[in-house]
């Protein structure tokens, strides 16, 4: 059975919607930023339409790219993972986002908990192994709640610490702190958990790894994910 675009109803085009949220996500913009950039183009949009549009749609097209990765990469992603947690504030008060990033920094997955235990923990890694199944070697830092936890789940020889062992995912946190103190922080843990997944799929998407690629492959591929990008949830 055809899927009904969840655009439908709507009196803006399709390709506008997708702009809007691609402004927002990807790049560190407020919406009053991406309003004004809308209207060099000639569109008028105020900044709380922008909001709108991003909370209806961010999460739909976030999850046609998580699934069609998960379809591509799922064979390839049991290599290593580099798993990591970030305290984020959230209406003043402490929260963690755990983060997983395979070899090529690829964001796996990413959850908002209380608290920084064994259950946290837990909760974490059983997800990622749902989703992307399991790793050849799983690289943390020396907190003891990745250890129970992966003791419970029978992979304990899998995982790896060192000094500098897990920078790959470390790295991974900075386009992230850079929309949060855009955004002024978050008032919701329930905000966060949805811009973290919905942020980390859009990045996943337009990340090219520039520096590893000639400049003729990098425009190539950015013109590819430009153009998958504008065919997402067309149907």
């Amino acid at each position: 059975m055809k899927r009904r675009s969840p655009f439908k109803y709507f009196k803006t085009s399709p390709e506008i919607i997708r702009l809007a949220v691609m402004l927002y996500v990807r790049l560190p913009l407020s919406l009053r930023n991406v309003e004004d950039l809308l209207h060099e183009r000639g569109i008028e949009v105020s900044h709380e339409t922008v909001r709108y549009w991003w909370n209806r749609f961010g999460p739909n097209l976030a999850s046609e790219i998580r699934r069609k990765r998960v379809e591509q990469l799922r064979a390839y992603s049991k290599s290593k993972w580099h798993v990591d947690e970030v305290f984020v504030k959230v209406n003043g008060k402490r929260h963690y986002l755990w983060r997983a990033v395979d070899h090529e920094g690829e964001v796996l997955e990413a959850i908002v908990t209380k608290r920084r235990n064994k259950k946290a923990a837990l909760k974490f890694l059983k997800k990622l192994m749902k989703r992307r199944g399991k790793a050849e070697n799983v690289v943390t830092d020396r907190s003891a709640s990745y250890r129970v936890a992966l003791r419970e789940l029978g992979a304990t020889e899998r995982q790896q610490t060192g000094r500098w062992l897990n920078n790959r995912v470390e790295n991974s946190h900075l386009p992230f702190r850079r929309r949060e103190r855009t955004m002024q922080r978050f008032r919701r843990m329930r905000s966060l958990q949805k811009f973290a997944s919905v942020h980390s799929s859009v990045y996943n998407h337009f990340n090219q790894e520039r520096l590893l690629a000639s400049r003729e492959t990098f425009k190539l591929t950015r013109t590819a994910a430009l153009a998958e990008w504008l065919g997402l949830c067309a149907t």
